[in-house]
């Protein structure tokens, strides 16, 4: 199983939107040796198309999915509770911070879990409750 990604750089600590196209195991040690610099930001979708897409903002333990599933839709993971609702958490997208409510918090651990679901099943409705934006 291949996906396209595409991720902060390592090196300059920015969004690289070139994207890549690999298989699951060196889409995972990216993604790792990204995770041991504390922030960072992913995108990921299936080789056959440009949707459904989920990217994975993430800074420490804490982690926030959206998922685009058109070109005119965006949804958010509901949280896994790691976070209490009233904490606020700032996650990069792209290059920039964004804050989010514990609501929609994952630990960073079962974020990348979800991720790895994605690519290896694409069925989006066994990932957890979205919430359109």
């Amino acid at each position: 199983m291949t996906a396209v990604w595409s991720m902060t750089s390592r090196e300059s600590g920015r969004f690289n939107p070139v994207e890549k196209h690999s298989d699951l195991r060196d889409l995972a040690r990216e993604f790792n040796e990204l995770r041991s610099h504390g922030r960072g930001y992913l995108e990921v979708r299936m080789p056959d198309g440009e949707f459904p897409q989920l990217t994975l903002s993430f800074s420490d333990d804490q982690a926030v999915i959206h998922l685009f599933a058109n070109e005119e839709s965006v949804s958010l993971l509901a949280g896994d509770g790691a976070t209490p609702a009233e904490v606020t958490v700032d996650v990069p997208v792209m290059d920039d911070l964004a804050t989010f409510t514990g609501d929609f918090v994952l630990d960073v651990d079962h974020a990348w879990e979800v991720v790895q679901n994605f690519t290896q099943t694409q069925r989006l409705e066994d990932l957890g409750e979205w919430c359109e934006l």
